[in-house]
């Protein structure tokens, strides 16, 4: 099994592997979770948004997007295909993201906003919850802090 991490601004990607992460974060986010809500805000096209994304055997298994509010990083859209969990692949993905939050800025807070189920298995990077959990498009979050 080969993995190899990328990222890039949505601007100058192959939009063939844009298409496929784009399907990823449709297919589970909403197909697989029956959560019919707009996966495309906007947000990607910032200009200093960047998508991560992971091949295994050169096949796109998962993808993170990184963007900068007014006071955090925040991480958003960890996502990763239903054949690839439970491999250890979105653990791998998710660390490259948090490497690559702090090359952005080593001293900016790092925030996101996770499904509540997960948030154990974010704390076991280091975030912890901050406030209490909200219900987003059907499904409680809450928002957490690294």
């Amino acid at each position: 099994m080969t993995i190899k991490f990328f990222r890039e601004n949505i601007s100058t990607m192959d939009p063939v592997i844009l298409y496929k992460m784009l399907k990823i974060r449709t297919d589970v986010f909403v197909v697989e979770q029956n959560c019919p809500y707009p996966e495309l805000d906007g947000r990607d096209l910032e200009p200093d948004s960047e998508q991560l994304w992971v091949t295994v055997d050169d096949e796109v298994a998962g993808t993170i997007r990184i963007l900068h509010d007014s006071d955090a990083i925040r991480i958003g859209r960890v996502v990763v295909a239903a054949q690839h969990r439970g491999t250890g692949v979105a653990r791998e993905l998710f660390s490259y993201a948090l490497n690559r939050c702090k090359q952005i800025d080593s001293e900016s807070t790092i925030v996101l906003d996770a499904q509540a189920p997960l948030q154990g298995w974010y704390g076991s990077f280091g975030f912890a919850p901050v406030g209490e959990i909200f219900t987003e498009d059907g499904i409680p979050h809450i928002t957490m802090k690294l």
